[in-house]
């Protein structure tokens, strides 16, 4: 799997090269946001499986490596891209999941000091499937209940619907609540019924229903 990391501080950028190489992934490692843009628009054997990107790069250090991502995927639909940022910022989740393709994920920078944590995300988006920070997902659902609701689902319920818009599979959530499966389908079919959500048995389809419902 071959993966452009955009990320402008050196010892970060080193660290995750090395435990993405450590994986068995290729790394182009670059750290400012034009670089980026000519990586992601290689061709052949060059070009990039999945985009690993910090959002704010040099030169601008606002949005530049979000929005280099973007273009990218506008002129090569369907490019994975996992974003890292520093905080909670449910305007670029937003305009990360504003096509409805898949393949993308939202990471707090954080989060990728945990190593199996990271490349599972890394895998998963280049995929084609969607990860969400937990802290992204509940922005997004605190949101919600403003629309009364989000407030209409079971502490349990909401716990599910937390997991499911991280992009676990039911087998995943059941292992993480200590539920059963069968109990994980129930909450799911209830969650779908309350948020008047046709249901979806495919598992990325589930997951930007959710996202999409989350984030009007």
């Amino acid at each position: 799997m071959r993966v452009v990391l955009a990320e402008d501080l050196f010892l970060l950028r080193d660290g995750l090269t090395r435990t993405l190489r450590e994986h068995g992934c290729e790394v182009v490692a670059v750290d400012n946001g034009p670089s980026l843009r000519r990586a992601l628009l290689a061709e052949g054997d060059a070009a990039p499986d999945v985009a690993v990107v910090d959002v704010r790069l040099p030169p601008t250090f606002t949005d530049e490596g979000l929005q280099a991502a973007l273009d990218a995927r506008r002129r090569r639909p369907g490019l994975p891209v996992l974003v890292l940022s520093q905080y909670v910022e449910q305007l670029y989740a937003n305009e990360l999941l504003a096509g409805g393709e898949g393949a993308v994920g939202y990471l707090l920078k954080d989060r990728v000091t945990n190593t199996e944590q990271f490349v599972d995300a890394v895998r998963r988006v280049a995929a084609g499937g969607t990860v969400m920070d937990p802290q992204v997902i509940s922005r997004l659902l605190a949101r919600g209940d403003a629309r009364g609701t989000i407030d209409g689902l079971t502490p349990r319920e909401r716990d599910v619907l937390e997991l499911m818009a991280e992009g676990r599979s039911n087998a995943a959530i059941a292992n993480g609540l200590h539920i059963s499966e069968s109990a994980v389908a129930k909450h799911t079919a209830s969650i779908f019924a309350k948020l008047r959500i046709s249901a979806s048995a495919d598992d990325n389809r589930r997951v930007l229903a959710v996202l999409a419902y989350l984030k009007r």
